[in-house]
């Protein structure tokens, strides 16, 4: 009877999974179409890629990255 129980959770958490990576999917091409329209409108996708990333950086964190940054260019001669 408890082994009947678990396979039946396990049926259950499996077919979660499911739904929810079908949902992911959905999200995932969602946010491609928003890109795909921003390209089509003149925006640059990968430069909008940048900025989400950066928009979700703590602010000493952003500061941080931008910091080394800055000084590994300055050692490559890149202004």
């Amino acid at each position: 009877m408890a082994e009947m129980a678990a396979d039946e959770r396990l049926r259950l958490l499996i077919e979660r999974i499911e739904r929810l990576e079908e949902e992911k999917k959905g999200i995932s091409d969602d946010i491609k179409d928003v890109y795909n329209e921003g390209k089509a409108t003149g925006y640059d996708p990968k430069a909008m890629r940048q900025v989400v990333r950066i928009r979700k950086m703590k602010p000493d964190d952003r500061k941080e990255m931008e910091a080394i940054l800055e000084v590994y260019l300055n050692a490559l001669g890149i202004d």
